[in-house]
C-alpha cells in the first residue's frame, strides 16, 4: 500500500469514528472539499474509502436484519 492509499483510509477510519460520535454522516464531503483544494489525487482516494466503508456497514446492517428476521420467523413458526 502506497503512502496515497495509506493516508487515504486513515483518513476515512479516522472520519468515519468522527461521524458516529458527532451524527454528521455528511462530514465525509466536508473533508473532501477540504482535500480537494489541496491534492485532487488524495481526495480521490479518500472519497473511495469513504464510500467503501459506507456500502460495506449498509450491507453488514442489512445482513444482521436479514439473520434477525430469519430468527424472528422461525421463533413463530414453533
Amino acid at each position: 500500500m502506497g503512502t496515497l492509499e495509506r493516508l487515504a483510509a486513515k483518513l476515512a477510519e479516522d472520519t468515519v469514528k468522527v461521524q458516529k460520535e458527532t451524527g454528521e454522516d455528511r462530514l465525509f464531503v466536508e473533508v473532501g472539499n477540504i482535500l480537494a483544494a489541496a491534492s485532487q489525487s488524495l481526495e480521490e482516494a479518500y472519497l473511495t474509502e469513504m464510500r467503501v466503508r459506507m456500502a460495506e456497514e449498509k450491507a453488514r446492517m442489512f445482513l444482521i436484519q436479514k439473520v434477525k428476521d430469519a430468527r424472528a420467523a422461525a421463533g413463530s413458526d414453533e
